[in-house]
Formats: C-alpha cells, structure tokens, sequence
C-alpha cells in the first residue's frame, strides 16, 4: 500500500492517546480519531500520521474520514468547545438568546443540530479535553449557568413525566430502578425474558417476535421476525448484530432515556437477538453526543460481562458466547442509516451503500447483520415474559405494542411517554399539558426533519403505522414536536432545510445538490424575494424534492423535502409569502 506523509510528527499526547488503544486495524480509525481529539482537543496532522501508521490507512483516505465528522477538528482550537443546539425544539425555545451568551462572554462555541434532549431546550454540549476529557451535557441551557466550568454542570433527571405509573411497559424501570445496578434490574424481572429464550431456542424466539407483530421503532417499520429470521438462514457462520443508538433526527431522544434509565433491558436484548440469530458479536453504535449515555451503558456492559450475562458460555449454556463493543458516533446524522454505520464502524466514511445487498445478507464486515434501534429491542424482553399472545393485545390489529413518542416544542410537559398504538395525537398531546396558557396549537411536526406536519383540526388521528400513511404522514422514529401560534413557521423550515444541507454526505448528486437548491428557494420565499428569472420557487421546490425522493441512495434524500412539502399543502406555509 502506498502511503504518503507529511511532514509531520505526533506530540507526546498525541502518541499515547493512539498507542493506548493497542494494536488493530482499520476498524479502530474511529476510536482512535475519537483519543486524539478527546486528549488534545483537535487532530493535527502529525498525529493522523501516526493513526495511519498504527492501523496501516493511508493518510488522503483517514483525512477524508476525520473530516467527516462534526465532532473532530482538524484545526486547532482551545481545549474547552461549547456545542450549542439551535435546532427545531430548542430554535422554539430560546436558542438564540444562549448563543448571545457566548459571544457576550468571549467562550469559543459551535452552532450544532439536534442534541437530543429536546424535551428540555435549549441545550448545549460542553467538551473539555483532557486524560480524561470531560463532555457534559446541559440542558435547560440558561445564561446565568452556561457559563459555568463544565464539571458544575448537574445532570437533569430523566424526562419521563408517567414515571411511576401502573401500566407502563417499556418505561417501567426508568425513574424507578437504579440503572447502574444489575441486582435491581434482576429484582425487577431483568433477565427472566433471557432465560425463557433459552428454554424456547432460537428458532422458537424467532417465531415469538414474529408472532407478536413487532415492527422496527426507528421509522422505517419493518417486521422485526422477518429480519431475524432472514439472518439466522443465512450460510455464513459469522454474523453480527447492531444496536442503532445514533438518533439524531431533531426531535428525537426516546433511545437515550431508556439508555440512560434502563441499560440493562438493551444489554438482555440484544444478548436475545444474538442468540436468535447466531451471532457472537454486537455493536452499539452510540451518538457522540450522548456522554450520559455512554458512562451508563458501558458500567452495565461491563457488570453484565463480570456476573456471567455476556462473554463465555452465558448462564452456563455451553457454546452460547456474545459480547457487546460500544462505538461511539461522532456527529454525522447520516449514520443513522443502517448501512453508514457499517461503514463508519469499518473505518470508512459514514456514507450508505448501495442495496441490494441487505444488510441480512451482507452487512457488517461482509458478513450478514442484524441492525435494530433501541426501543426495537427493548420490547423484545416484553414479548418474551409476556408472550406473543398478550403482546398483540396492546394496540391494534396491525401496529401492535406499545410505542414511545418524544413530545417537545410548544407544550406545558415535554418528555417521553409511552402509549399503545391506537392512540389519537390529540390525546398523545393532552397528556403532555397541551401549549402553553393564552397560546393556540398552530401545526405539529410528526417524525421529526423527515417527517410531516399535521393541522390543529386533525389531532383525532389514531397514532398508527397505517393510519399515519393513510393520512399522508408518519410516525417516523416517534416525533411529535408541537408549534404554537407564536412560532416563526417560516424560519423552522427553513432550519429543516439548512439541516438537510449540512447532514448529507455528498454521495449522491440528487441529495447533495437538491438540498441546496431546497435551501436556496426557501431562502427567497421566506424573504420575500424573486427567483429573478420570472420562474415560480414553489415549482422549483416540488420539483426539486421530487427528483430528490425519486433518485437519491438513501432515506436522508428521500425525505428531505417531506416536512416542507407537507407545510405547503397541508398548511398553505409558503404560498402567502410567494
């Protein structure tokens, strides 16, 4: 392999952070990226030579990667960085106000997309580096705390406003059990769901999913079984299962709460998926965003691993071996596509692959793979203490189950809640306190960027994978960020717009420059300007989303122009202002 260097040599800070991880391969160019940048601060080039060295990359090739993350820096900057969220829900709510903070105070900051905790906007992310760095997360981000050190910031508790409640399911253990305890978890009924997959084996486990009509919670509503079972046929003997735990679609943060008030429901989880499919090692590709998280999940991986529920032979079942590495994400929306996170986790740009092949056949390494987001895999414990049967009893014929939705925006209580399906938008929001006093429901936005808006006259929709198609909308990965009659509709869309044009990866012509030419059109009809050439912008905005959900490789493109379409036709946004 040709590699060519710079002239260019690693600090003494630089090699420890890389030599630390040991020996390895391409696949360990995120992580190492991720202890350079957390020790120092930024990527120089003397020690992306050295990270090319180490794992045999050639240097054009691990640029291009570090370069792809919003995360990284490849150019000095101070050790402290201040990520400030001025997305959808916390644009609503005060997010320019933290960011003149900032600049009144001189601390060096970035504007950043979703932060992914929306139900308490605005929020900020602070990293700090160090042996170890230090990335907290603060939300509400009010000025007279944001500029604090970073290591006074207290953590919030875990926004689950039905905490406690009878009834719950998936939300049971959160706000209730300690979620760093695996005795409490056990004492809750953890790990019961494990040891009757054992009685069932695999091939029963797989029928109990499939039976119970579980579909993927991550916004493309596959049936769950059907996945599994097309793994398990597969020849090859090696396969994997992936953990998607990078939401990053603005709006979304229900993955997070059951991350960090159930650990251990995702670790026996997945411990049931690997051993439905046959796989012997897991993945958790986790947001880099997300420090809480990340400390949570890696004690209950580690604890599960010490007490004998992951590693060698599990609860004493001869040949039945599985292990689970965390990958951290480094902020790249893109990767949320089951596809990109093989790459990113191979050492590659996060950019989607072609399909066919799926993932079932050719995924991870080549070899066939399981990808499933949190809440997906957090009913599977369910399914299987409660079985098939009774599971099919929660919400309707064809959406079964339970589903959690992530309110934020203009409502009194934000937060996850959990509800059956079948459930109407209007009671979804009822629960939530409705807008605040004196204000009046403008529009909801329902499954996030990519999603669509609702009308204030059509909250009776059942909250159904088929009523929601039915009605020219979707669930997507459960967002349902409400606006009131006080919101500035013409620059949160054009904020979608800006998001769409900053996540794409470039890959594919229609997303890279349909995007832009989306922004650019809205920019002048939320400005009251021409198009200059006598052609109408609305035209040009149908025709450009159409070309761009026709021909672009991945959902990213396929769904940028759906909340702004649905905006224009269904409440009439743009045409007074064209």
């Amino acid at each position: 392999m040709d590699l060519r260097f710079l002239n260019a040599e690693p600090t003494d800070a630089e090699r420890h952070a890389v030599d630390a991880l040991g020996a390895g391969s391409r696949d360990q160019l995120l992580p190492a990226l991720h202890a350079v940048n957390d020790r120092v601060g930024w990527i120089s080039q003397g020690a992306l030579n050295h990270i090319c060295r180490r794992l045999n990359v050639p240097p054009a090739e691990a640029y291009g990667v570090a370069s792809f993350y919003a995360l990284f820096s490849l150019k000095e900057r101070p050790p402290r960085v201040v990520h400030v969220c001025t997305d959808l829900a916390c644009r609503v709510n005060g997010a320019e106000a933290v960011t003149e903070t900032f600049d009144a105070a001189g601390i060096t900051w970035h504007r950043s997309p979703c932060l992914g905790v929306c139900e308490r906007a605005p929020a900020a992310l602070a990293f700090e580096a160090g042996d170890p760095a230090e990335v907290r997360l603060l939300a509400p981000a009010t000025p007279s705390e944001i500029t604090r050190a970073p290591s006074t910031w207290e953590e919030s508790p875990v926004s689950v406003p039905q905490q406690g409640e009878p009834g719950l399911r998936l939300l049971r253990r959160v706000g209730v059990v300690d979620p760093g305890s695996l005795d409490a978890y056990r004492a809750a009924g953890g790990y019961a769901a494990l040891r009757n997959a054992l009685l069932l084996g695999p091939a029963g486990v797989i029928r109990e999913v499939t039976d119970a009509g579980l579909m993927g919670r991550g916004g493309a509503a596959f049936p769950t079984g059907r996945k599994w079972d097309a793994a398990a046929r597969q020849p090859e003997r090696i396969r994997y299962l992936v953990c998607n735990a990078d939401e990053s679609e603005p709006g979304t943060f229900k993955d997070r709460v059951l991350i960090e008030g159930d650990p251990f429901a995702l670790v026996e989880a997945m411990t049931i998926a690997a051993f439905a499919i046959g796989a012997q090692k897991g993945y958790v590709y986790l947001r880099g965003e997300y420090p809480r998280a990340l400390e949570v999940l890696r004690n209950a991986i580690d604890v599960a691993r010490e007490r004998g529920f992951l590693g060698e032979n599990i609860l004493g079942r001869h040949g039945f071996s599985f292990d689970i590495e965390i990958r951290r994400g480094a902020g790249a929306y893109i990767c949320g596509e089951e596809t990109a996170i093989f790459n990113s986790i191979e050492g590659y740009r996060g950019e989607p692959r072609s399909k066919p092949p799926f993932p079932v056949e050719k995924g991870l390494f080549g070899k066939p793979t399981v990808v499933n987001n949190v809440e997906t895999l957090v009913n599977i414990p369910l399914i299987l203490t409660e079985g098939c049967e009774a599971y099919r009893r929660i919400g309707t014929e064809r959406s079964t189950g339970p589903k959690l939705f992530c309110l934020s925006g203009n409502v009194r209580r934000p937060g996850v809640y959990e509800v059956p399906f079948g459930t109407t938008l209007g009671e979804l929001l009822e629960l939530a306190g409705g807008v605040p006093e004196g204000r009046e429901l403008r529009a909801v936005l329902l499954g996030g960027a990519a999603g669509g808006f609702v009308r204030p006259d059509e909250t009776t929709l059942p909250l159904t994978m088929e009523d929601a198609r039915a009605a020219g909308t979707t669930l997507g990965s459960g967002v349902v960020l409400a606006l009131d009659d006080q919101a500035d509709l013409g620059g949160f869309l054009l904020r979608i717009a800006a998001f769409f044009r900053d996540e794409s990866c470039g890959q594919c012509v229609p997303c890279r420059i349909g995007t832009v030419r989306q922004e650019e059109a809205l920019h002048r009809i939320v400005g009251g300007r021409e198009l200059g050439t006598g052609g109408d912008d609305l035209a040009l905005l149908r025709e450009v989303g159409q070309v761009m959900r026709d021909s672009s490789i991945c959902g990213l493109g396929q769904t940028a122009w759906n909340a702004i379409e649905s905006a224009i036709d269904r409440l009439g946004a743009l045409e007074e202002r064209s």
